[in-house]
């Protein structure tokens, strides 16, 4: 968990507004291992976005939103602002893919 929670510092440091939307979550893996899941609460939408590995062990990470209980409805501006912070959502998960090969010393990409 430090580590990931030193990773999003580091993006937040590079400019990207993420502020407190995104946290390290615990998760706990095969044998306790605590895995890691970032999720990023985004604002303009009711629903959370989750970021992990794609399996134990890959370095290819994968974003999942969660579900909605009923539909949203966004007026154009809604939609271009919640455009805007999914496209935020994928820097940071191409951003923990790369940091994920640097810590494992897989340059592959």
């Amino acid at each position: 968990m430090a580590t990931l929670e030193s990773w999003l510092d580091e993006f937040r440091r590079i400019g990207y507004p993420i502020g407190d939307t995104a946290k390290v979550i615990q998760q706990d893996g095969d044998e306790g291992a605590d895995t890691g899941l970032v999720a990023v609460k985004l604002t303009n939408s009711s629903r959370v976005t989750y970021m992990q590995p794609q399996r134990p062990g890959a370095m290819e990470w994968v974003v999942t939103l969660e579900p909605y209980d009923e539909p949203e409805v966004l007026s154009s501006a809604d939609v271009h602002r919640l455009a805007t912070e999914l496209s935020m959502v994928s820097a940071l998960c191409v951003f923990l893919e790369t940091k994920s090969r640097a810590f494992v010393g897989d340059d592959r990409r």
